[in-house]
């Protein structure tokens, strides 16, 4: 569904290197920018480009860029939040892997829309081999005067620092990161402050994902009015997709906002379908952090319209029948996934993963995780599915960052669409207890919309 503009050179041999990456219009648009143009028509062009953040909020871009402080006389900084850490989610790894000049060049085109001199990149602390990757390109963009005093003999100067993480999921949240960055424990702050105003050091400060940086390449190249005609409505542009699960094609894809979900699963160009000829079950279309859906709502509404891939049509019908694009962590499911034991895990990561600053998410989780475990092994009962959703009640809202959302949705969500396997998991002890009981458990068809 059209051609790729953010990976479209990725299958060029050599790309990674900046010989290659600038043989093949790399850094054209950058050199444009710092010499034709100002800031301020840098920025409209992404505020008319419509680019929604690609880390799973969906912000509007341009409108996230102006809510700078730019009257202040305190440094201002870009942030890029490399630290991929949403199970399910891949696809900025995939760009740092094979696009890291991209990556800079988009960094270098926001950073002098913002007034920016210093960027840092906060990298995934397990990404050792991406950081590797990442530190030669930088290195190389100084050699060639990318970065640094005075780039391309204008008066703009920007210095790019790479920071690694220390593994923690929570410092996704782009004020955790910031506490991070000082060198402090990565718990999120209260907000407002916002970080536009109060970031990194106390000075103003945005933080925008990798993909979402890479996206302002396109756009100046194009101009943001070209880039607001790709995609429907506000989902403007393309989307890099994460595709994993039981599917026959797990991979990266770009696609074209407004692409029918049952398109993107079931098309060769894509997904190629459910793997060994199973029905599809179920989707968590943006990382674990989303509501689940199963097969009958994922690929239709309620009203019996498509579901497209876009951030509207996803969300539609609410928490009820809708979910979210979010990072774009397109998880697959087919008839013999157990959506207990998919919950459980989940449930496992995030209550591993909690800062623990706020009581609800971190009890919350470790009340959540072990009445999803007897359930999975066979030991629950029935007032256990409504303890659990109950909990998940408590969590949502009520914590300082999203992250209690994160870990409440999932349980939530697998209850109100698959109540019917958590109550299988409490009648039928002897059968759940053996490993390979997702395939055993016969359900009836009719309890689910199978495609």
């Amino acid at each position: 569904m059209g051609r790729p503009v953010l990976i479209e050179k990725i299958g060029i041999p050599g790309i990674r290197d900046f010989a290659v990456y600038r043989a093949h219009g790399g850094y054209s648009l950058a050199e444009k920018t710092l010499k034709k143009m100002t800031p301020a028509e840098v920025n409209r062009e992404v505020t008319k480009s419509g680019l929604r953040g690609r880390g799973g909020a969906g912000f509007p871009t341009g409108l996230k860029w102006s809510f700078l402080d730019r009257k202040t006389d305190k440094p201002k900084y870009l942030v890029c939040n490399a630290d991929e850490s949403e199970p399910g989610t891949f696809k900025d790894r995939y760009l740092m892997e094979h696009l890291p000049h991209l990556l800079i060049e988009g960094l270098i085109i926001s950073s002098f829309a913002l007034g920016v001199k210093t960027c840092y990149i906060y990298v995934r602390g397990e990404f050792k081999y991406i950081i590797g990757i990442l530190k030669k390109a930088v290195d190389e963009a100084y050699q060639q005067k990318f970065l640094g005093e005075n780039i391309l003999g204008t008066s703009f100067s920007l210095d790019i620092f790479l920071h690694p993480g220390g593994g923690a999921y929570i410092c996704g949240e782009e004020t955790a990161m910031l506490e991070s960055l000082e060198g402090k424990k990565g718990n999120p702050r209260i907000k407002p402050p916002f970080p536009a105003y109060k970031g990194l050091y106390d000075c103003p400060t945005v933080v925008n994902n990798v993909e979402t940086l890479a996206a302002v390449v396109p756009i100046i190249g194009m101009g943001g009015d070209a880039y607001a005609k790709i995609g429907i409505g506000k989902s403007t542009g393309t989307k890099l997709i994460s595709a994993c699960g039981n599917i026959n094609k797990p991979g990266v894809y770009e696609i074209e906002l407004g692409l029918p979900v049952e398109d993107f699963i079931f098309s060769e160009e894509y997904c190629g379908g459910i793997k060994n000829g199973k029905r599809l079950k179920a989707v968590i279309p943006g990382g674990s952090s989303v509501p689940v859906l199963p097969a009958g709502l994922i690929l239709r509404t309620l009203k019996g319209e498509q579901r497209l891939m876009t951030y509207e049509s996803l969300e539609e019908g609410g928490f009820d029948s809708g979910t979210m694009l979010g990072s774009g962590g397109f998880i697959v499911y087919d008839e013999d996934a157990c959506m207990v034991r998919n919950t459980w895990n989940f449930t496992r990561f995030y209550r591993h993963e909690s800062c623990g600053q706020c009581s609800p998410c971190r009890e919350g989780t470790a009340w959540m995780e072990p009445v999803l475990r007897r359930i999975e092994q066979g030991e629950g009962k029935y007032s256990d599915i409504d303890l659990l959703v109950n909990i998940a009640d408590k969590i949502e809202g009520n914590t300082i960052c999203p992250f209690g959302d994160a870990a409440a949705w999932p349980v939530s969500s697998a209850i109100r669409h698959f109540r019917h396997e958590f109550e299988f998991h409490i009648e039928h002890p002897e059968i759940v207890k053996n490993p390979d009981h997702g395939s055993l458990i016969q359900y009836p068809v009719s309890s689910i919309q199978y495609r």
